[in-house]
């Protein structure tokens, strides 16, 4: 997102340049900085001066700051080294398997249905493509204004907005089943038969690789409340939709609850192949005037660098009690998030709000996930996996361990 441009005007300077009541001073203009911007790809934080090519080491006299950015032309021979070491993971082992050639995948809602992005990006390098939220009959979304920039993110609104699954299945179906990325359709609905129609109505289509399910939405049947943060709710319909699908079944958590153990579980109980986690946070933004508040829909979500913390404490909380896979999604900007959401259980993560500043990013961290590897002597990237974890698994931050004096 580009900076956006204050200009403070001293005097009339909308009159024209010969006018006598034409201001001669100069207006003061404030830069507003985002905080979503692209990464400077000529900056190499290794201890080099810019543009400089970082030495890469192996073994256990690796580099020990493991998590700086990777930016360097490899010889043919790092080349070679690189292109072995395995970034492949299976995110479905136990229901045929959803086997990514690497951890890094786009999220649901920044990325359209992928053929947005196939002239900018080559959508080929992608781990897989999670696409934009879909309902069973077309959805027009919440009124305008729909998305605004926040301090460290932003707050979006969209409200499912989507042709329905009986389009996007005529419309890109036949794309994506000419791909090699792995397609994983995000699903929503407002009921649990919501949830297994349009299940039923992907399975066994070519191009369709899973099924993400999005939880955070009103459950009409229980009067609104979300089926993400009920334990008894986010159970039945994860295990509705394993029972109408042979597809890989990945779950969203919500964050807006006190403890999302109980909930991961009864996913995991249910069937889930693997858990996503996070959905954003829910967020309020005021209007200029401040007389109400900004967006159409009032609440929006909150996505971006901003909810990092939050994330990496619910994969954190989630890795401790469940054993299907984990990918993470929450403020990924640079191959330091990666590292640390790795550290934290996860076997893999989402991009999302970061793509719209820079959408080449998630390609590159794939790259520089391999640079990482073969500076630490590794042949794959599994051993970064949970170093961050507990021996015993602690207890969740409801407890309200961490505000202790």
């Amino acid at each position: 997102m580009k900076a956006k441009k204050q200009v403070i005007i001293f005097g009339d300077m909308r009159v024209g340049k010969d006018s006598p009541n034409r201001s001669k001073r100069t207006p003061t203009v404030r830069k507003i900085k985002s905080a979503i911007v692209p990464i400077d790809r000529s900056a190499v934080r290794l201890g080099h001066q810019p543009g400089a090519r970082p030495r890469v080491e192996t073994g256990s006299a690796a580099v020990a700051d493991l998590g700086a950015s990777v930016s360097f032309e490899p010889t043919l021979a790092e080349r070679e080294s690189l292109d072995r070491i395995d970034l492949s993971v299976d995110l479905a082992p136990e229901h045929g398997g959803l086997r990514l050639a690497n951890p890094i995948l786009v999220a649901s809602g920044t990325f359209g249905y992928g053929v947005e992005y196939g002239e900018v990006v080559d959508v080929q390098r992608l781990g897989a493509i999670c696409c934009k939220g879909t309902t069973l009959r077309p959805r027009a979304g919440n009124p305008p204004p729909r998305v605004t920039e926040t301090p460290g993110g932003m707050l979006n609104s969209i409200g499912l907005q989507n042709p329905g699954v009986d389009a996007v299945i005529e419309k890109y179906g036949s794309v994506w089943a000419s791909w090699a990325v792995p397609v994983i359709v995000n699903v929503a609905g407002e009921s649990i038969e919501d949830y297994v129609e349009v299940a039923r109505r992907l399975d066994g289509v070519p191009g369709v690789a899973g099924i993400e399910l999005n939880i955070s939405c009103p459950n009409v049947g229980k009067g609104g409340l979300q089926f993400a943060i009920d334990r008894d709710a986010a159970r039945a319909v994860t295990a509705a939709v394993r029972r109408a699908t042979q597809l890989p079944l990945l779950v969203k958590l919500s964050p807006n609850v006190a403890d999302v153990r109980p909930i991961a579980r009864a996913i995991e109980e249910a069937g889930a192949d693997a858990i996503s986690a996070i959905n954003t946070l829910s967020g309020l933004a005021v209007a200029p005037d401040r007389t109400r508040a900004f967006l159409g829909n009032t609440y929006g979500g909150l996505s971006g660098p901003a909810i990092k913390p939050v994330a990496l404490r619910i994969v954190y909380e989630v890795a401790q009690v469940v054993s299907i896979p984990i990918v993470a999604i929450g403020g990924v900007t640079s191959i330091d998030d990666v590292l640390d959401f790795l550290a934290c259980g996860a076997v893999a993560v989402q991009v999302g709000t970061a793509i719209f500043a820079d959408p080449e990013l998630p390609v590159r961290l794939a790259d520089e996930l391999r640079a990482v590897c073969l500076r630490r002597g590794l042949e794959t990237y599994r051993p970064l996996v949970g170093t961050a974890l507990p021996k015993r698994t602690g207890a969740p931050s409801a407890k309200g361990a961490e505000y202790r004096p």
